[in-house]
């Protein structure tokens, strides 16, 4: 779903790492410049965890620009603006009702590319040559993009793990945003190399949702006051745990409404929605997503 505007984060939702702190403004580039296009890829939270999730195919995705003019290279992404656990479950605070959500989203663009972080354990591979042009056009509906694109989404939720399932949602991440940019590229007039390029999904599996309503109506005066408790009651366990009694208590209840019960609550676009959960639940993928094709000819690249 696409909004009108981006609402100001509430105070209440902090980042324990800092949202795109070297960011900077997109530059104009000059027409004639020939610009290199890179698709970046590496492990989630490698600065922390270095390959640790890259053995389960867990990856953050990146887009970088080289100028030939200038010589000067730059990174673009879009992650969570307070991390990721923010955006796939909510905070329960005390004398408030509904679940409180931090889970916006947003692109980051800045200028280097740190060729170590990519290459260690990613990616770092040209996938095709732009002009100064197409770069600016493409600038232009980043920001549009970026304004109305804002909530980060975790999950897919498909029918089964069948390639051509049903899928009831579609995940809004990194990745996403990344395939997005090489599509509006595409259809500028860039053409891409013919190299596989694969995206983690992390997918739950369903029945066909169930519609519940909106924050105001579950939750509001005249809420359903048994469908709320039961929303807030699913949601406690994934809270953050302060020992490790306390994470495999809450496992152990999570385990028995997802698998045992077949029970998800999803929220998606300020929406709330009933998962009726089918085996295999829940799965990590990582999959080929072919570099689309253009729709016009080259900006004479």
């Amino acid at each position: 779903r696409r909004f009108d505007y981006r609402p100001n984060p509430d105070p209440y939702c902090q980042a324990r790492y800092t949202f795109c702190p070297t960011g900077s403004a997109i530059p104009v580039m000059k027409e004639e410049d020939v610009i290199e296009v890179y698709r970046l890829q590496a492990p989630v939270w490698e600065f922390k965890y270095g390959d640790l999730l890259g053995h389960l195919k867990i990856m953050h995705d990146a887009v970088g620009f080289k100028s030939s003019l200038t010589g000067k290279n730059y990174t673009m992404e879009w992650y969570e603006l307070f991390q990721l656990g923010n955006c796939t479950f909510p905070h329960l605070r005390p004398g408030m009702d509904a679940p409180f959500w931090c889970n916006q989203g947003a692109a980051c663009f800045y200028e280097g590319i740190d060729d170590a972080h990519w290459k260690e354990n990613g990616t770092l591979v040209l996938v095709t040559t732009i002009s100064g042009t197409m770069f600016n056009e493409m600038a232009k509906w980043v920001k549009y993009d970026n304004e109305t694109g804002i909530y980060y989404e975790t999950w897919t939720v498909q029918a089964s793990p069948n390639k051509q399932s049903i899928v009831w949602f579609d995940s809004y991440e990194c990745s996403k945003f990344i395939q997005r940019t090489y599509q509006k590229l595409a259809d500028l007039g860039a053409v891409f190399k013919k190299i596989q390029t694969n995206y983690t999904s992390i997918i739950l599996f369903s029945g066909e949702p169930i519609y519940l309503g909106n924050e105001t109506s579950i939750f509001g005066p005249l809420g359903n006051k048994t469908l709320a408790t039961a929303i807030r009651d699913f949601y406690s366990p994934f809270k953050p745990h302060r020992t490790v009694r306390e994470f495999f208590v809450d496992l152990l209840k999570i385990i028995d409404r997802v698998i045992l019960n077949h029970q998800f609550y999803l929220f998606y676009n300020l929406e709330y929605w009933f998962l009726p959960m089918k085996f295999p639940y829940v799965k990590i993928v990582y999959e080929e997503v072919p570099l689309p094709i253009g729709s016009k000819a080259s900006f004479g690249v």
